[in-house]
């Protein structure tokens, strides 16, 4: 039965004086006094030092050549002692991606624990992952169109740095002609030379064909060459859309309803700091800037005619008149106060039409009046686009006023994708923990 206390006895490590001391466990323990009383000489260079010491000793003669073994402290006995982890005080940062998990690197343990006993669930549904049989995936690819010019390609290396001369080596001697490196298709007896401080990826081409009934066995022979090139992956790019978002294959891990794929666990897969597991919208920081409604609306007493919103009145005619048309076309008037607007009024003005093709006249070159029917975009869509476009550091700094720090809607604030916030450990996600207290989390 494990101790209820950690007994030290006869300590002796640097100036500590045959100290005897009970240590009560599972509970929260300080040690403090005075400069140079042996508060570190106790704490890390006799309890720690011997902690990590019997844990590597535990370890096979194997694993032990990797780690280093630390000098047994000057004490007579201790007992009741776990294995160690010794947390480092530093300076604090005011880095934004900077918490006290990746200051203190506990978040280094966490991630590999989530790596390594998580179980991953499809961010929609909810449901485990499981493992894709290579009749799924063929039947997934010919559900798409007919003709759809499609690649498979085998993910090899996946954000690692080098210049992985010798992977291409492997891919040329097993009959390989070409890959996609960092999404670039290249022949592989025309490599690029890669910038091995740089991290990078490599996906070797295994097929390339146009969507056909009569492609299930082709399809399959070449599922088998990618997951056995890859360890399990497999990817489905659209040749005629590039933009498209990839197909992910896995023989390890797929949502039975829908398909969705997720490559075998790893540490970066949790880390915010990783383009693998950092949320895409704030890029894992948990807040973005955005323009915000209250900051656009001058005055919601005005009318929008009077100025309600800056640069959308009559004196800015070209925006005026897209609003003036949405107005007829949804029936209120740019006369009206805009807190008087309903709130499906204001949503539209604010953020566009969504999916509803409006009419509007323009006029062309010769004056004559020309209708042409399209969504509206939106005031805030419109800023956001003006922002991300210009050039000019003038324009952003006009436009930057209406810009305020705000959560991340896509993340709520929780810095992981999707994908990495689906992995649980007893139906918490990493976020979920580490947004613990400590006392919450002990």
């Amino acid at each position: 039965m494990l101790k209820k206390t950690i007994s030290i006895r006869g300590a002796r490590t640097h100036n500590l004086k045959n100290v005897d001391l009970d240590i009560p466990r599972d509970s929260l323990t300080i040690i403090t006094g005075l400069s140079g009383s042996g508060k570190s000489s106790l704490a890390f260079d006799t309890l720690y030092a011997e902690g990590q010491r019997r844990y590597v000793e535990s370890l096979s003669t194997y694993a032990r050549q990797f780690l280093a073994i630390m000098e047994k402290p000057e004490v007579d006995h201790i007992e009741g002692l776990s294995p160690a982890i010794s947390i480092e005080q530093k300076s604090t940062s005011h880095n934004p991606r900077s918490t006290v998990g990746t200051i203190t690197e506990i978040a280094d343990y966490l991630r590999l624990l989530f790596a390594r006993v998580g179980t991953p669930h499809c961010p929609d549904h909810h449901q485990p992952l499981k493992a894709q049989t290579v009749a799924q995936m063929v039947d997934l690819v010919l559900e798409t169109p007919l003709e759809t010019r499609l690649m498979l390609l085998a993910p090899v290396v996946q954000q690692k740095k080098g210049e992985h001369q010798q992977v291409f080596k492997q891919l040329a001697a097993q009959g390989f002609v070409r890959a996609r490196i960092d999404g670039v298709v290249t022949d592989l007896d025309d490599l690029p030379t890669l910038d091995k401080q740089k991290r990078h990826s490599i996906e070797v081409v295994v097929d390339r064909f146009s969507v056909r009934a009569d492609l299930a066995t082709r399809l399959a022979d070449s599922f088998e060459t990618a997951i056995q090139a890859s360890g399990g992956l497999a990817i489905i790019a659209y040749l005629d859309e590039p933009d498209k978002t990839n197909m992910l294959f896995s023989a390890n891990y797929a949502c039975p309803t829908c398909g969705y794929s997720m490559p075998a666990l790893e540490p970066r897969i949790f880390s915010f700091n990783n383009p693998n597991g950092a949320c895409k919208t704030c890029d894992g920081l948990g807040t973005k800037r955005v323009f915000d409604p209250d900051a656009i609306i001058r005055d919601d007493e005005l009318a929008i005619s009077e100025g309600a919103i800056s640069g959308w009145d009559r004196r800015h005619v070209y925006y005026y008149q897209l609003l003036e048309q949405i107005a007829a076309h949804y029936d209120f008037s740019l006369e009206q106060p805009f807190r008087a607007l309903s709130e499906a009024h204001q949503a539209v003005i604010l953020y566009g039409s969504g999916e509803t093709e409006i009419p509007f006249y323009y006029a062309d070159q010769t004056g004559q009046r020309v209708l042409r029917q399209h969504r509206f975009e939106g005031i805030i869509p419109n800023l956001e686009r003006r922002y991300d476009e210009t050039s000019s550091q003038a324009v952003k700094d006009q436009l930057g006023q209406w810009l305020h720090e705000r959560q991340c809607a896509a993340c709520t604030g929780q810095r992981l994708n999707p994908g990495a916030l689906a992995v649980t450990i007893q139906s918490k996600n990493y976020a979920d923990i580490s947004n613990l207290s400590i006392e919450d989390a002990f």
